[in-house]
């Protein structure tokens, strides 16, 4: 039987007082106060999930690399600046990882060894670039970056064969990289809200894509295929 211990929204300012099991598999302190969170917390080697999301929390210690079982994390909605590189460490983690609604100005570099991951969130920061070399996550099926600052995407993430929705609304975006047309297995590509003037014919070879969202882009000159895209079913949204 799994250990559970599950404490959201009980207005917890501190853990002092609060028993942590050396066997807890799954630890939700979702919304509540704190601004920390005790070291006993990152020596609980068999935790699984641990969820954090929608607290004060400034910082995430190094230590946490030490959570090699954790498949799923969960630091969204804090007020959180930097990211641990020791976060690449953690091998376990296939599900889910969600920094999204933080104060993040770059994104680390370390994620990209995050070769089991499934889902990444990293929205609603101040993110202005990536990292040139993405093509680390590979088994990742979606990827969610909306409601940053980007300024361009790195020709690599044509790289993650397994993507299925790409997310990039409310960004920076002028062009994409050509590469966006190698990601054979993508069904959503949401670019609303971006300044897109134009797109790169590759994106007619993503031959499973059931959703294109090019709303908001004022400057954007329409190519003449996406008349095909929706000929073949695509919900092209413009």
């Amino acid at each position: 039987m799994t250990t559970r211990l599950e404490l959201g929204g009980q207005g917890l300012t501190s853990l002092s007082g609060i028993s942590l099991p050396a066997t807890l598999e799954y630890l939700d302190l979702y919304d509540n106060r704190l601004t920390s969170v005790p070291d006993e917390l990152w020596s609980l080697s068999g935790l699984r999930v641990l969820n954090l999301a929608t607290n004060r929390l400034t910082s995430v210690p190094p230590a946490i690399g030490a959570l090699r079982n954790l498949h799923t994390l969960d630091l969204g909605h804090n007020e959180l600046s930097v990211l641990p590189d020791e976060l690449g460490e953690l091998s376990g983690l296939t599900e889910y990882l969600y920094v999204s609604d933080n104060r993040l100005t770059e994104f680390p570099a370390a994620l990209c060894s995050l070769g089991r991951l499934k889902y990444l969130g990293c929205t609603d920061n101040r993110i202005a670039t990536l990292p040139e070399d993405l093509s680390g996550l590979t088994s990742l099926r979606e990827f969610r970056l909306y409601g940053n600052g980007l300024t361009g995407i790195p020709e690599s993430m044509g790289t993650l064969s397994a993507l299925r929705e790409l997310h990039l609304r409310k960004n920076r975006l002028t062009t994409l990289p050509s590469s966006i047309g190698d990601l054979s297995e993508l069904r959503q590509l949401d670019l609303r809200e971006n300044r897109l003037t134009s797109l790169p014919e590759s994106i007619t070879r993503l031959s499973k894509l059931d959703k294109l969202d090019l709303r908001w882009n004022k400057e954007l000159r329409e190519p003449p295929w996406l008349a095909d895209f929706e000929a073949r079913g695509c919900m092209v949204l413009r």
